[in-house]
């Protein structure tokens, strides 16, 4: 999720919806968060100056701070894509990938393609460890299909608050 303040002099129009409060840039949001469920319930958030982790006690039924002021690890082995499109992507996109496999080791760790296909999982699990997750536009979805307002941007905030960073498109 990605929590973004109301522009200025927005008022509710129909429906008490304003548009414009929702059509923001990333950059505009003042925190950003989410939810992974597993063996245990993990909230990951950021109010904008780092990122902390917090896990459900389902005896106290509260969420207790378990990974403060978390920080993406300098050098990271993982890398997280659904290389089930590898030819569908670009030729960069291709040669980053191969060259992933074919080098064995980054930064003397070994390289390792970790991609559970759920989202939350996967950029935690980056987050953790350390490494690159990334769901590149293929053919099919030249424009990729990560949603922007509440996949991309939120994920986003949350990998550069905690070190890393994130992108919508190449650069260029």
């Amino acid at each position: 999720f990605g929590i973004s303040r109301a522009p200025d002099g927005a008022s509710a129009g129909k429906n008490g919806v304003n548009l414009d409060s929702f059509l923001q840039r990333g950059t505009k949001m003042v925190a950003a968060g989410y939810c992974l469920y597993s063996a245990t319930t993990v909230l990951v958030l950021t109010l904008g100056s780092g990122v902390h982790g917090f896990t459900l006690d389902p005896d106290k039924q509260k969420f207790l701070q378990t990974h403060p002021n978390i920080r993406i690890p300098d050098v990271g082995s993982l890398y997280s894509f659904n290389e089930a499109n590898y030819r569908e992507f670009s030729e960069p996109v291709q040669q980053f990938l191969t060259s992933m496999k074919q080098s064995g080791t980054v930064g003397g760790k070994k390289v390792s393609s970790r991609y559970v296909g759920a989202l939350v999982a996967d950029v935690h699990n980056v987050l953790i460890n350390g490494g690159i997750y990334g769901y590149p536009a293929t053919r099919d979805n030249v424009n990729g299909k990560l949603r922007l307002l509440y996949e991309s941007a939120p994920m986003a905030m949350i990998m550069e608050q905690a070190g890393g960073g994130g992108r919508t498109r190449p650069r260029g």
